[in-house]
């Protein structure tokens, strides 16, 4: 795009009065807008329509107020490229923005300044380089329009407050904070697989949202790494994922003999360690695609095992009975596992334990560990998730970070700090527990 400009810069390049240069100068400078508007696509008259208004702007600057009797309007010769300034008089008015709708062109007289050329010419070609900016983009944009859904590998260009910018190829791709991925830091000139999720519409116009937070982005790295999910032999047919810390999804093969896990993990698990390092060491359960709730369920909440599951398929209720030594598992640090099994499920899970305490309950619409929290107001949640605190390890780590948030209210912080202590106290019990427990015997 630089090199564009630059190009049409130098065939922009006029004598500085309009009026005085040369017929072949004049024939030069109608040429060069024909062959720019060409080459961009962009209508002439449209070109020509922008100068006409940014003339008559600039011979506003110039002369200060004008006789708003007065309608004033700039002439282009498309031949030559000689501008000029009319007046003529206003016919009728409108009453409520007492703008004129009317004027007696009949009537107009040129009032076009002496040395106004050479504002004319600069006027032009500013207008000229406008014009080619926003095809440019124009053309950018309508380019990533027919990418939505696609990854692309990327550059990081610069922080543009808490959005990152990308180069994406062509134009630049902006990542939102709501976009990144939990845990991962962005440095300068890095080279990141992102998704290309949307064309926004911002006070700053048309801009490329790319992700690395979309659970779509590891379906299309799998697509990528393995040959059979590319060519549909293995279909990705469920995902749940929490960006950062773990992904769950399932799996099934569309073709008689294909292993479908087996296929995503790769000899060795090459293909999968492949997607992880993309994913800069997300962890990702991959299990086999059931037709039967109870079963994919079972798969779901994994590690954990001899689960007792009780289903209400018509209100998509489910009861897990947990062993005592299967209940942490089945759960996951800071509920993680169950949350991620009712969104690659669609079920409500509520977790309960031997003597029948229920332990932990989601609905599966919680996309991140805070979402459990009661009482928690909208715009704490989301100046916890701008900030990437949205677990409450996080919370306990950069206590003194979110303390300091002047957009949260003192009790929503007492609500935070009191969620922290019990963590604390709950990570205390744990390191005395496993101090407490034999060392294991060294194999010989």
């Amino acid at each position: 795009m630089r090199g564009a400009l630059q190009r049409a810069e130098t065939r922009l390049e006029l004598k500085e009065s309009m009026q005085q240069v040369s017929n072949v100068a004049r024939t030069e400078f109608a040429a060069a807008i024909a062959q720019i508007a060409n080459e961009r696509k962009i209508p002439v008259e449209s070109i020509y329509e922008a100068i006409k208004m940014a003339l008559i702007s600039a011979y506003r600057k110039q002369l200060g107020e004008l006789d708003e009797s007065m309608y004033y309007y700039a002439g282009v010769n498309e031949q030559t490229g000689e501008a000029h300034i009319f007046q003529a008089p206003v016919t009728k008015m409108d009453e409520e923005t007492g703008l004129p709708t009317e004027w007696d062109e009949t009537k107009s007289s040129d009032v076009t300044p002496a040395g106004f050329g050479r504002i004319a010419a600069q006027t032009a070609k500013q207008v000229i380089l406008q014009k080619i900016r926003e095809s440019e983009k124009n053309q950018i944009i309508a380019d990533y329009t027919t990418k939505i859904g696609e990854i692309v590998n990327g550059q990081i260009l610069r922080m543009d407050g808490r959005m990152v910018v990308i180069d994406i190829g062509r134009g630049q791709g902006y990542m939102p904070p709501e976009e990144q991925m939990r845990g991962e830091f962005y440095k300068m000139n890095a080279r990141v697989a992102v998704l290309i999720k949307e064309i926004r519409e911002t006070h700053r116009g048309e801009l490329v949202i790319v992700s690395r937070a979309d659970k779509n982005l590891v379906t299309k790295l799998f697509e990528r790494e393995v040959p059979e999910v590319a060519s549909g032999a293995v279909e990705v047919v469920t995902i749940a994922r929490e960006a950062g810390v773990r992904t769950k999804l399932a799996v099934k093969s569309t073709q008689e003999g294909v292993d479908p896990v087996g296929s995503c993990v790769g000899q060795r698990g090459v293909r999968v360690q492949e997607v992880i390092k993309e994913l800069n060491n997300e962890k990702i359960d991959i299990i086999p695609y059931a037709e039967n709730p109870s079963v994919l369920l079972q798969g779901a909440l994994a590690p954990a095992e001899k689960l007792k599951i009780e289903l209400d398929e018509s209100k998509h209720l489910a009861v897990v009975t947990a062993p005592d030594d299967q209940l942490s598992l089945a759960i996951g640090r800071g509920g993680q596992n169950v949350r991620l099994a009712a969104k690659l499920t669609g079920y409500q899970i509520t977790i309960k334990s031997a003597e029948g305490k229920v332990e932990s309950a989601v609905t599966g619409k919680e996309e991140y560990e805070i979402d459990t929290f009661k009482n928690i107001e909208p715009e704490t949640r989301e100046k916890l998730i701008q900030f990437k605190l949205t677990t409450i390890g996080d919370l306990a780590r950069f206590r003194d970070k979110w303390n300091e948030f002047e957009d949260i209210s003192d009790d929503q912080k007492e609500l935070l700090m009191k969620r922290v202590t019990t963590f604390d106290k709950e990570e205390a019990e744990r390191a005395i527990e496993r101090a407490a427990m034999p060392p294991r015997p060294i194999a010989e």
